[in-house]
C-alpha cells in the first residue's frame, strides 16, 4: 500500500501491523481486485493518520487490492478545492473525505451507499439527526459518516475558575463515568456564569465571527430557542418570536464576551483558553490537547461537558465529516467494502484512540470507548464529550432549512452578523428586515 502527503508537511511512513480481520460483504466479486485511491483528511493530531493507514492496509492485504492514500490538508481550503476539481473533471479518488454540506452539494455525482448504511445502522445503532440531514437526500444515503474529523463543539470549561467566580461545580453537573446531573445548567445559568467570570477577568471565549466555530455556537443557541431563519419547507421565518428571543439573549451574552469577538477566527478561542485568560470556550478537545503540551496547568483544570439548556432543549454544535464515493469511480465495490471496514466498531475505536479522543463516530452504540473515560489530565475530562448518555441533541447551524439554503446561511455567518448588528445598537426589527432581505437573496441564487 502506498501513502502520499498532499500537505505542507511530510507524513512519515510507519510500520504497519496486521490485526484481526472483519468479514466484508461487498468485495468477493469480479471487480474486487485492482487498485483503489483514497483521499483522507489530513489529521491535525500527530500520529492520528496512522490509524486509518493501518486499517486500510489490513483490508487491502486481505482483499488483494492495491490501495493508495493521499492525506489532504484542509488548510487554505485544499480539501475543498480537491473535491471541486474532481467533481468537475469527473475523475479522482475512489473514496474522498467530505464534510457538512458537501454531500448535498455534490449529490448528483455521488454513489448512493444505502447498502452500506443499512448494514452499519443494524450493527452500530442509529446515526444522529444531523448526520441524516446532511448525508441523506430523497431516501438515498449520499455518504458514510466518518469517524475521523467529526466533532462536537461543546463547552470546555475551567473547573477552578467557574467554581471560584460563578459558584458552579461543573464536575458535579457532569461527573465522569455517570450520567449528567445538569438540570440547573440552563441558558440563564450560563449567562450569569459568563457575567460573573467576566467581572473577575476570566471572560468566556465565544467568537462572533463568520468561521465555523462562531457559527456552530450561535446555531446551537438558536436551536435552544427553537429559532429558525428558514424552516424545513423553505419558508423564511426570521421575523418570529423565537428568533427575537435568540437575538435578545445573544445581545445580553455579548456584553460579557471579549470586545474583539466579532473578529475571531477558529484559532482565537483555542488561544484564549490556552493563554489562561478564559473560563470557558466552545470547542472540540483540540484546545485542551494543545494546553496539555503548552500550558499543562491550564489543561489540568479543563472539563469538557454538555451545553446549557434553552427553552426548547439542550442542543450541541456538531460538525460531521463523511467518506464519499463518486458515481464515476472505477472500483465502487471495493470502495464500499473499505467503508464497511473503516466503520466497524473496532476500527472506530482505534481511530478515536489515535486522535486522543477528538474524533467521534456518529452511531449510537459507539459513544462509550474507554479513551474518553481514561483521557486526562484530569482523568475523565472527555467522558461527556461523545454524548454517551444522549443528554443533548447534536445540531448544525441553519438547520432545518433545505441544505441549499442552509449552506448559504451558514457560510455567510448570517446569525452572527445579526447578533453583532443588534448588539451594536441596531433595532431588532431593522436587523430582522436586513436578515430577511439577505435570505431572499439566498433563495434567488
Amino acid at each position: 500500500m502506498k501513502t502520499r502527503s498532499l500537505t505542507r508537511r511530510r507524513v512519515a511512513k510507519a510500520a504497519l501491523a496486521s490485526t484481526a480481520l472483519v468479514s466484508m460483504p461487498f468485495v468477493r466479486g469480479a471487480h474486487a481486485a485492482g487498485s483503489l485511491t483514497i483521499g483522507f483528511w489530513d489529521h491535525w493530531v500527530p500520529g492520528a493518520n496512522k490509524a486509518t493507514e493501518d486499517l486500510v492496509k489490513e483490508w487491502a492485504e486481505k482483499e488483494k487490492v492495491d490501495a493508495k492514500i493521499d492525506y489532504i490538508t484542509s488548510q487554505n481550503n485544499k480539501l475543498l478545492l480537491t473535491i471541486a476539481a474532481e467533481a468537475q473533471a469527473r475523475s479522482g479518488h475512489d473514496i474522498l473525505a467530505t464534510y457538512t454540506w458537501l454531500p448535498h452539494e455534490h449529490a448528483e455525482r455521488l454513489e448512493p451507499v444505502n447498502d452500506v448504511m443499512d448494514e452499519l445502522i443494524k450493527q452500530n445503532g442509529a446515526v444522529n439527526g444531523t448526520v441524516e440531514y446532511l448525508g441523506k437526500k430523497d431516501g438515498k444515503w449520499l455518504s458514510v459518516p466518518a469517524t475521523v474529523g467529526s466533532q462536537i463543539k461543546g463547552p470546555c470549561t475551567r473547573i477552578d475558575l467557574l467554581k471560584q467566580h460563578a459558584g458552579i461545580d461543573i464536575q458535579a453537573l457532569y461527573p465522569a463515568g455517570e450520567a449528567a446531573k445538569a438540570d440547573s445548567w440552563t441558558y440563564d445559568a450560563y449567562l450569569k456564569a459568563a457575567e460573573a467570570c467576566h467581572k473577575a477577568g476570566a471572560t468566556f471565549g465565544i467568537g462572533l465571527g463568520t468561521t465555523t466555530d462562531s457559527v456552530d455556537t450561535i446555531g446551537a443557541f438558536f436551536h435552544g430557542f427553537g429559532a429558525q431563519l428558514v424552516d424545513a419547507k423553505g419558508n423564511i421565518t426570521a421575523k418570529s418570536d423565537p428568533v427575537r428571543q435568540a437575538l435578545d439573549y445573544y445581545k445580553r451574552l455579548m456584553a460579557f464576551l471579549p470586545p474583539d469577538a466579532p473578529a475571531w477566527d477558529d484559532a482565537s478561542n483555542n488561544k484564549w483558553l490556552v493563554s489562561g485568560r478564559g473560563a470557558s470556550i466552545m470547542n472540540p478537545p483540540s484546545a485542551w490537547a494543545v494546553a496539555k503540551r503548552d500550558a499543562p496547568k491550564v489543561a489540568e483544570q479543563c472539563w469538557t461537558h454538555g451545553m446549557p439548556a434553552g427553552p426548547k432543549g439542550r442542543f450541541a454544535p456538531f460538525l460531521p465529516y463523511f467518506w464519499s464515493t463518486w458515481n464515476f469511480g472505477k472500483n465502487k465495490s471495493a470502495a464500499k467494502s473499505l467503508l464497511m471496514h473503516l466503520s466497524q466498531a473496532s476500527s472506530a475505536e482505534k481511530m478515536v484512540a489515535a486522535s486522543g479522543g477528538y474524533d467521534l463516530p456518529s452511531f449510537a452504540k459507539l459513544t462509550t470507548f474507554k479513551t474518553w473515560a481514561e483521557e486526562g489530565p484530569p482523568k475523565g475530562t472527555l467522558y461527556h464529550y461523545p454524548n454517551p448518555h444522549n443528554h443533548q441533541t447534536l445540531s448544525v447551524g441553519a438547520a432545518p432549512a433545505p441544505p441549499k439554503i442552509a449552506v448559504q446561511i451558514y457560510n455567510q455567518g448570517l446569525m452572527t452578523k445579526m447578533a453583532v448588528r443588534h448588539f451594536q445598537g441596531e433595532a431588532m426589527e431593522k436587523t430582522l428586515d436586513w436578515a430577511t432581505s439577505e435570505l431572499e437573496g439566498f433563495m434567488r441564487t
